[in-house]
């Protein structure tokens, strides 16, 4: 059976940022909360090890070439 957890005392820019992330992704605010604490929480259950072994898989799924030079204009562009 679910438990209830009430949070006290959250900062208003922390429940804007979930509030604008909730409203992004179409969730009440309850909703995005329990996403965010599964996915911080579950975080702690891999090792370093595995988290480096999935991104290297995803990333070589995605076929696609990475030039760092052109990774570090395109990061560039728009901050002069």
């Amino acid at each position: 059976m679910p438990t209830t957890l009430t949070i006290k005392d959250i900062p208003d820019d922390v429940y804007a940022r979930l509030k604008t992330s909730a409203e992004l992704n179409r969730r009440c605010i309850n909703s995005e909360a329990l996403v965010c604490l599964e996915t911080v929480l579950a975080l702690g259950r891999s090792t370093a090890g595995e988290r480096l072994h999935r991104a290297r898989t995803v990333r070589g799924q995605l076929n696609a070439v990475f030039d760092t030079d052109a990774i570090d204009a395109l990061k560039r562009k728009d901050r002069a």
